[in-house]
């Protein structure tokens, strides 16, 4: 038995394999919103244009809207001789109304049908990101404002460097955070052109309003080119390039939950709702959650390299290799949303060790860019010469195994005679910290202010509830 829907060419139906490898409806099934949606638009805009009567365009909408209600219930059984979405909505809207049904596939194709409804899937998940990172945002700044003051150590290749705030730490991955939903509103923009109308390939003969469409859509304008329109799926790849980006911001943040949750470091406390134990140490307590997003760039980047491969070499227009984009994007942005719901969880939840903190900040002579700063400063030595001391100096505290602030000024000025005592105003992590007061700085002056303008601008966007 041939494909009722497009074999009147056939004499006979695919093998069992060919309805394997050829049908989609197990995944994209989920487009079922977005693929009634579109049918409404283009039955309505056939209405409009006379191609279709008042009669039809009200029979085929009203029977659309009871599928949809039905796939929402669970009533609507899915057929897999049926291969896709489209096809199965069409088929249940036959069996409702009739030969009516055959006349909304007027001037439109598979081919652009899908590539709106995917554009539209995309569209209102990238929407649903952006939501999240700026629910991630405003937990961060809530946890910067709050510990703004409190001195932690800054690291650069892992080693102790200067210190910094808690607060200033969080703060950086507000910024990386804004950029991410700064790149994803911008793929929004450039996708929000539709393509119905383009047909299979080549547009159509039928005199079509494709700019009712787009506009009930919500779509800006319609697509330029129709070739182009059922070929691209750029749209699907600037998605899953922009999320591969957020997500290695994820993953950064999260790689420093499991090492500062360590005993090791014990900088922080994770709470029991984002750890877990273990089957056989009963002292454990894991960041699993932190572990498997750090873990989930790996699928996100993955569908994105997926998906350039299946691209690179296809000519134009449409290929049934196209059908391999849903799949891993579903996937992908799936595990990119849960990644972000789970460190917003853990973010609000985290419990900063501020002794620890403390401890930790002055470690490794953290100082020391301090201890130069006061001799370019108070000096007048050049900076050259001010990092030459200041080493030799460093080294005389190691010797003796103590800090900075522990060293007398009589060893100072063994090594330098101008030093005076006012040098040990700028030696502890506290006064280190509040003497960076540069904008951007690490100061508990900039960080509040910081974080009360992400505060602000995120809660004017309704974030906070």
């Amino acid at each position: 038995m041939t494909n009722k829907m497009w074999g009147g060419r056939f004499k006979s139906g695919p093998s069992a394999i060919m309805e394997e490898i050829n049908a989609s409806i197990d995944y994209d099934q989920r487009l079922f919103n977005q693929d009634i949606d579109g049918s409404i638009a283009h039955a309505s805009m056939l209405g409009q244009t006379g191609i279709l009567t008042k009669t039809d365009v009200k029979k085929i909408i009203s029977g659309l809207e009871e599928i949809r209600k039905e796939i929402d219930t669970g009533k609507f059984k899915f057929s897999r001789q049926l291969e896709d979405i489209h096809l199965n909505i069409e088929n249940r809207l036959k069996e409702k109304i009739g030969d009516a049904a055959g006349r909304l596939h007027t001037a439109r194709s598979r081919n652009d049908q899908v590539a709106t409804d995917f554009k539209l899937y995309i569209r209102d998940t990238i929407d649903h990101l952006s939501e999240q990172i700026s629910q991630l945002q405003y937990a961060l700044a809530q946890k910067a404002l709050s510990f703004a003051d409190t001195v932690m150590p800054g690291y650069t290749h892992l080693q102790s460097a200067q210190p910094v705030t808690f607060g200033h730490h969080c703060l950086a991955y507000v910024e990386m955070l804004a950029r991410d939903k700064s790149r994803l509103q911008d793929a929004r923009k450039r996708l929000n052109e539709c393509p119905l109308g383009a047909a299979a390939l080549a547009g159509t003969s039928f005199p079509i309003d494709r700019t009712h469409t787009a506009k009930a859509l919500g779509f800006d304008k319609p697509t330029a080119n129709s070739l182009d329109s059922v070929a691209d799926r750029d749209f699907v790849l600037e998605a899953l390039s922009t999320a591969s980006i957020s997500a290695i911001h994820l993953s950064r943040l999260a790689e420093e939950l499991v090492i500062w949750s360590s005993a090791e470091f014990n900088f922080v406390t994770l709470s029991d709702k984002f750890t877990t134990g273990s089957s056989i140490m009963p002292q454990k307590r894991n960041p699993d959650a932190a572990e498997l997003i750090r873990a989930k760039i790996g699928r996100i980047i993955g569908a994105f390299n997926g998906l350039a491969t299946v691209m690179k070499g296809l000519p134009l227009a449409y290929s049934k290799d196209m059908q391999e984009d849903k799949e891993m994007a579903f996937d992908a942005l799936d595990n990119f949303s849960l990644a972000l719901a789970a460190m917003t969880g853990m973010i609000k939840d985290l419990v900063p060790n501020e002794e620890k903190l403390h401890q930790a900040a002055g470690g490794g002579f953290s100082t020391a860019t301090d201890l130069a700063d006061w001799l370019v400063r108070v000096l007048n030595m050049p900076f050259r010469q001010a990092h030459h001391v200041t080493g030799a100096i460093v080294a005389k505290a190691e010797s003796q195994n103590i800090t900075l602030d522990d060293l007398s000024l009589s060893d100072m000025q063994a090594i330098e005679p101008k030093i005076t005592k006012d040098v040990f105003s700028v030696l502890s992590v506290e006064n280190s910290v509040k003497s960076r007061v540069s904008y951007g700085g690490t100061a508990p002056t900039q960080v509040r202010k910081i974080a009360k303008k992400w505060i602000k601008s995120l809660e004017k966007t309704g974030i906070a509830g």
